[in-house]
């Protein structure tokens, strides 16, 4: 073995990339790292491994094990195909596994070169022949009874990020052991078959199909078929009179020909597309993120085409099609108001049980489910209480919902609804993960309703709910980081909290005002609240989370991101709805979030950045 650094493991790393990488680009960035002996940087791509996070593969587009990149998907593909082969009889492989991708830099070949480790191994492929939102590779899974599926996409991240999204044969993003099961898979497949390169086999083969036309067809079939048909007369007759306009922004990703679809398909009146973003741009030269979750920041384009055209609502799904925001103008002030994920929860939640009595005037209430994360708001559960539903909470991120709808709809159970705070919404159970279409056009579908029968805008009726309910408060955000072990600092000093006692936690805020009632540990497994002491949901030690519960009702979760650089903070101050004092509710929670932010996390200390809204 040729010496490069001297250092032994390095060297080993160094030599199988120069070896085995077929791609002149990233080949030339870690030829030119060696030329520079640039070994500290050496080191990071090449000894660090990308692994199954919260959604899939997410990372930078360069040279390095550690990245996105042609050898490192080869490698990715390899192990997912040699796992499907485990997991498969030989007689099931005409089954197929499904690519989709995006409009981001590489999407495309990622997917083709994934595609052709398959096909190399007598799997037959659907590998759809345009960029599509990410629900259409679920969907599809669920359609054509498919293996797996995966869609090669870094949704909202930087333009210079990629990822890759793994989807199993139940239609749902996998969970463990499927992530940790394949991710052994691929470290004992890392050596690229010479085959796996040779995307241009992909023009000869009959065990390659595009299921584009096909899935479009029936995508939106089956997306009309779950609205009843009294609120697509409703839409029919706005649109004729045409009192009621949404803008839409595709934010430089694939959305806009999906929702222009589904909105006709729905009789809904037409969409003023934000014309500079809604074409695919892997550049995203409009924003500074891509993500519609950032707020006013990130639809300042959208806001002013609304102002331009007297246009009060504006939709906007993130890159890849499977969030959705959305913003409201108040009339009489001019203001725009910005919903966060938990208000469209509560709305779309709320519109959901509506939707499916619709379709289902017989329904028993007590068989239908509704679902969130552990992380977004507890309003589901305050209507479920009333109105004789069930709801669930889960772990962070769809893969739990989806997988938790199954075992729910194995039972026979109807699922209506899922959401999570992060804009992400699944309205029946046609595709088991959020789509951004489907919610566009269901909220689209409500604000019609609401307008032609009761005059009411989303924000009358949100406070509608909140009347019926309890005002539900939250104050969501995030710290940047990007230093792992500041994180880790971070929560090891909130675990040895009492002197570096390990074991203690806080017990209070602002001096003793605020006291803490109990503390869950997703990372350790502790829950103070449970007889025994332990936690209920699942446990993840790879991860930070930490939720405590106040004694006044306040709620927060302190948790790490999955796929980005982020300390997220999410809380919650759940009121009765005799509690009507809202003003006041809400400067408590403010006080409360601020105190924590500043005695937990410790920002100056620690040099966390805060979010720029």
């Amino acid at each position: 073995m040729a010496i490069y650094s001297g250092d032994s493991n390095l060297d080993e790393q160094i030599e199988l990339w120069l070896k085995w990488d077929r791609n002149a680009q990233t080949l030339n960035e870690i030829k030119e790292l060696l030329i520079k002996k640039d070994f500290p940087k050496l080191s990071k791509r090449l000894l660090e491994r990308l692994t199954f996070g919260t959604a899939g593969l997410r990372a930078c587009m360069r040279a390095g094990f550690d990245s996105m990149n042609d050898l490192v998907i080869i490698q990715t593909a390899q192990g997912l195909c040699e796992y499907i082969k485990e997991q498969y009889k030989e007689e099931d492989y005409k089954r197929g596994v499904v690519f989709g991708f995006d409009g981001r830099y590489n999407s495309k070949r990622f997917a083709e070169l994934s595609a052709t480790v398959f096909v190399q191994n007598k799997i037959k492929v659907y590998l759809y022949g345009h960029m599509v939102a990410t629900p259409f590779v679920p969907f599809a899974i669920l359609q054509k009874h498919c293996l797996a599926g995966v869609m090669v996409t870094a949704s909202h991240n930087p333009k210079e990020d990629n990822g890759y999204k793994v989807y199993w044969g139940n239609g749902a993003q996998i969970i463990s052991p499927h992530d940790k099961n394949i991710q052994k898979a691929i470290l004992d497949n890392l050596e690229p078959k010479e085959s796996s390169w040779r995307t241009d086999m992909l023009t000869r083969t009959e065990l390659l199909e595009d299921p584009f036309e096909e899935m479009h067809e029936l995508y939106f079939q089956t997306l009309r078929t779950h609205i009843p048909q009294k609120y697509l007369d409703v839409n029919q007759q706005q649109k004729e009179q045409g009192n009621i306009r949404f803008v839409y922004t595709a934010m430089h990703g694939v959305g806009w020909p999906f929702v222009k679809r589904a909105f006709q398909i729905a009789c809904l009146p037409n969409l003023a597309p934000v014309e500079e973003q809604k074409e695919a741009d892997p550049e995203f030269p409009t924003v500074k993120f891509p993500n519609p979750e950032e707020g006013k920041s990130s639809l300042q384009l959208s806001i002013k085409k609304a102002e331009d055209e007297s246009i009060s609502m504006i939709l906007a799904n993130d890159p890849d099609a499977d969030r959705l925001a959305y913003a409201e103008k108040d009339n009489e002030t001019g203001v725009w108001k910005v919903f966060n994920g938990n208000e469209l929860g509560t709305l779309l939640g709320w519109w959901s049980i509506e939707n499916y009595k619709g379709l289902h005037p017989d329904v028993d209430m007590g068989e239908c489910y509704l679902l969130a994360s552990t992380v977004s708001s507890k309003i589901l559960l305050a209507m479920a209480e009333r109105e004789g539903f069930n709801f669930i909470e889960t772990l962070t991120g769809f893969k739990w919902m989806g997988n938790r709808a199954i075992e729910l709809m194995q039972q026979d159970k109807h699922v209506l609804f899922a959401f999570e705070e992060a804009i992400g919404f699944m309205f029946s159970t046609a595709v088991l993960d959020k789509d951004g279409i489907s919610a566009a056009t269901h909220l689209a579908t409500m604000a019609c309703y609401l307008h032609a029968t009761e005059g009411l805008t989303l924000t009358k009726k949100l406070q509608q709910i909140y009347q019926k309910y309890g005002y539900h408060c939250t104050n969501c955000s995030y710290l940047f980081c990007d230093q792992p072990e500041v994180i880790k600092r971070i929560f090891s000093r909130l675990r040895n909290f009492e002197n570096g006692q390990p074991g203690t936690y806080p017990s209070s805020i602002l001096n003793g005002e605020f006291r803490i009632k109990n503390i869950r540990d997703l990372t350790t497994g502790i829950d103070t609240a449970q007889p025994h002491g332990l936690a209920i949901l699942p446990v993840s030690s790879s991860s930070q989370m930490i939720t405590f519960n106040f004694e006044n009702g306040l709620v927060i979760t302190l948790r790490t991101s999955g796929t980005e650089p982020k300390i997220k903070y999410y809380a919650e101050l759940c009121a009765k709805p005799e509690e009507k004092d809202w003003g006041k509710l809400r400067t408590i929670l403010d006080r409360m979030v601020e105190a924590i932010v500043e005695e937990f996390l410790q920002p100056c200390l620690n040099n966390l950045k805060p979010k720029a809204d």
